[in-house]
């Protein structure tokens, strides 16, 4: 689960789904990235709401990533129940096994709190909660069988960045 990067709350008239990302958003993006790029994690599929700020995460993520496989924006996971985002991953084939889904808080903490039996307060802007699943099929996705491999987010990052995702960063100016 990836709650998407800081939005942009500046522009006028602008609605709740139009709200893009701010440069801060952006930079976000680029360290979790690289973080995930050292650890060599990849998706198979990026589901993503169809807000605009998820919609720029996902891209830029998928982007910095080198992800050119398919990258779907999903009415169903803009501000939706946690049920609905299990459902839409239990829908999901079998071949993909490493599945980003780009969303929204409190939606995303409460599915990442419905999966495990650890609990995470919140997911902050730019957070990624990595589960593993021992199941066979989307399809047997179920309530409290994920466990967590890791969690992240930018502010880990701020004092201190470990000298390999500083030089991934450097490379990518």
């Amino acid at each position: 689960m990836i709650h998407h990067a800081k939005s942009d709350w500046e522009e006028p008239g602008a609605s709740d789904y139009e709200r893009g990302l701010t440069e801060r958003g952006y930079q976000d993006i680029n360290t979790i990235g690289s973080y995930l790029l050292l650890r060599g994690v990849l998706p198979d599929l990026i589901l993503s709401s169809s807000a605009l700020r998820t919609q720029e995460t996902a891209d830029k993520l998928a982007e910095k990533l080198g992800f050119e496989g398919p990258l779907l924006y999903l009415s169903e996971l803009y501000f939706t129940p946690p049920e609905t985002i299990m459902e839409t991953l239990q829908l999901q084939e079998d071949d993909a096994e490493t599945i980003f889904v780009v969303g929204h808080n409190p939606q995303l903490t409460g599915f990442a709190n419905m999966l495990t039996e650890e609990h995470i307060s919140k997911i902050p802007t730019m957070g990624v909660v990595a589960m593993t699943f021992d199941i066979d099929s989307w399809q047997a996705l179920e309530e409290q069988k994920g466990e967590i491999d890791f969690f992240i987010f930018p502010k880990q990052f701020e004092y201190y960045m470990p000298n390999q995702i500083r030089a991934v960063l450097d490379r990518n100016r």
